[in-house]
């Protein structure tokens, strides 16, 4: 495998990686301590995670348990959670915060799978980027002379195979997820 090869097989492992964590912040009706992954919380001046300041745990699948390693942050990670988008609202014992995921309607769900869906083919059109400037690098390249026409025609292949793959790996998490969404 070339040099090019291995660097936008790496950008395109990088693409579906990050549309794993970008599904993983969908709220799905179930508890899922990724849900907080994108919330900040000021933290003495200093925007922090929310996982960096607290315990997350699931004690069933409806509830998440935020048990913050610093009690006067307490106010603070609420605070963040309200502001936030996740549209849930905390309940603060004093101690430690709750988070219930209520349900989703029908309808709600429907649109969760329109957005996953976006979120998919966004991924998609990055790996197909990916392979453009590939193959665009192959064909500098084979004009340089620095490969033969059958390294150029065998790269050109390898691309394709790598972009077929990750397509089919999209189309799976997406499946996968849209499953979740609609089964609970």
């Amino acid at each position: 495998m070339s040099s090019a090869q291995e660097v936008y097989k790496e950008k395109m492992s990088k693409t579906i990686s990050v549309l794993k964590e970008d599904l993983n912040t969908v709220r799905a009706g179930r508890a899922n301590a990724a849900l907080l992954d994108q919330i900040t919380v000021d933290y003495y001046g200093v925007m922090t995670p929310v996982k960096n300041l607290a315990n997350i745990q699931v004690p069933d699948p409806r509830t998440l348990m935020i048990i913050p390693f610093d009690p006067k942050s307490l106010k603070n990670i609420e605070k963040a959670i309200q502001m936030s988008n996740l549209g849930i609202n905390p309940t603060n014992d004093g101690k430690n915060i709750r988070l219930v995921i209520p349900p989703l309607t029908e309808e709600r769900r429907k649109e969760l799978t329109k957005v996953i869906k976006k979120m998919g083919e966004e991924s998609k059109v990055a790996v197909r980027n990916c392979r453009r400037d590939a193959n665009e690098q192959i064909k500098k390249a084979e004009k340089a002379g620095d490969l033969t026409e059958d390294d150029v025609k065998k790269d050109l292949d390898e691309i394709q195979k790598m972009t077929d793959k990750c397509m089919k790996d999209i189309d799976q998490i997406i499946a996968n997820k849209d499953k979740e969404i609609m089964e609970l």
